[in-house]
């Protein structure tokens, strides 16, 4: 069984638990004014495990098991079974962390404030994918293609725009900067995925 399915298993249980218990939700989800005021730093990677409802959760764990199982066995394939699985779990916890301290900083002194979710892990998981695969399909609505360096360009793009236009309750900021994570942390981690992003953003596959 992959690391990637371990996480996916842990999470799906952990939320659901949640969504079930008020109390262990407000407990673990993302609240900078508790995690500043009170000390409860935890709460930056915990909100990582919890979603705000049965579609939030799906969505997250079928793109990290999609996504993740790739990842995971390019961090196994250079660095061994086990170093390799502990770096991705290493990794795939510090983008949790990363995408939720921007928010932590501007939304320390607002108790109205909180976010769940592993949107932010996930996008820094697909992220590290496009680096590897830039021309790969990847299909929006599951039905239109796209080339994933436009996908992930795109995300950017929108991303940066909603965290500073858009008030929905959906934690745009964590999207943004654990896609930035992501790409960051792939490139340091997985030290080959520059120069195989270079040699592969030159063959551009529609004029070939």
């Amino acid at each position: 069984m992959s690391l990637t399915l371990i996480i996916v298993i842990f999470t799906s249980l952990i939320s659901y638990q949640a969504l079930n218990n008020a109390n262990l939700f407000h407990s673990l989800k993302h609240h900078p004014y508790a995690e500043h005021r009170q000390g409860q730093l935890y709460r930056m990677v915990t909100s990582g495990f919890v979603h705000g409802d049965l579609t939030h959760l799906f969505v997250n764990m079928f793109v990290l098991w999609n996504f993740g199982e790739y990842i995971e066995a390019q961090f196994v394939n250079h660095y061994g079974l086990i170093n390799g699985r502990m770096l991705f779990l290493t990794a795939y916890l510090a983008i949790i962390l990363l995408a939720d301290i921007p928010s932590f900083i501007s939304q320390k002194d607002n108790y109205g404030y909180s976010a769940v979710g592993a949107s932010g892990g996930t996008s820094g998981i697909i992220m590290m994918f496009i680096l590897l695969n830039p021309w790969s399909m990847l299909y929006l609505f599951f039905a239109i293609p796209i080339p994933a360096i436009i996908v992930g360009v795109g995300y950017l793009w929108y991303s940066t725009w909603a965290s500073k236009n858009q008030d929905d309750r959906i934690d745009h900021s964590a999207h943004l900067w654990g896609a930035v994570a992501g790409i960051v942390l792939g490139l340091i981690l997985l030290p080959f995925t520059l120069q195989r992003f270079l040699d592969k953003i030159v063959e551009i596959p529609f004029f070939n």
